[in-house]
């Protein structure tokens, strides 16, 4: 238990938290530093979404309106991505439940998991 929060601390940490005084120590600026940085990559996705979308749609007018076009497909997948995502992270907060490092594992899994996801809906439309 003890070595998945060192390794988690030893993860390179994005300028948005470097502001913030996040390995001082505490518990709490640890955890908020964790999330900012769980924000910072969950906006970085949207960005991406938005993108890969526009493309998908521009993809699908080039064929004709079937109800089963690319932006449905995308739709479809990112919804059940997001729910896994959720629940994979609650799990992964489990080793600390119910103490203050709960958060820590639960957002450091939520950032890995949606920055992985940003690279994956990018590489998905490099042919395009």
């Amino acid at each position: 238990m003890r070595a998945v929060v060192f390794t988690l601390l030893l993860l390179p940490i994005p300028a948005v938290a470097q502001d913030q005084t996040c390995f001082d120590g505490t518990q709490q600026n640890m955890n908020a530093c964790t999330y900012a940085e769980w924000e910072a990559a969950d906006a970085d996705l949207n960005r991406v979404y938005a993108e890969v979308l526009a493309t998908l749609q521009d993809s699908d007018a080039n064929f004709p309106p079937d109800g089963n076009s690319e932006e449905d497909r995308l739709r479809t997948a990112q919804r059940a991505w997001v729910a896994f995502r959720d629940a994979n992270c609650d799990l992964a907060g489990y080793p600390m439940r119910g103490g203050s490092a709960e958060p820590l594992l639960t957002y450091g899994c939520m950032r890995q998991m949606t920055e992985e996801r940003s690279t994956e809906l990018q590489a998905l439309v490099q042919g395009y």
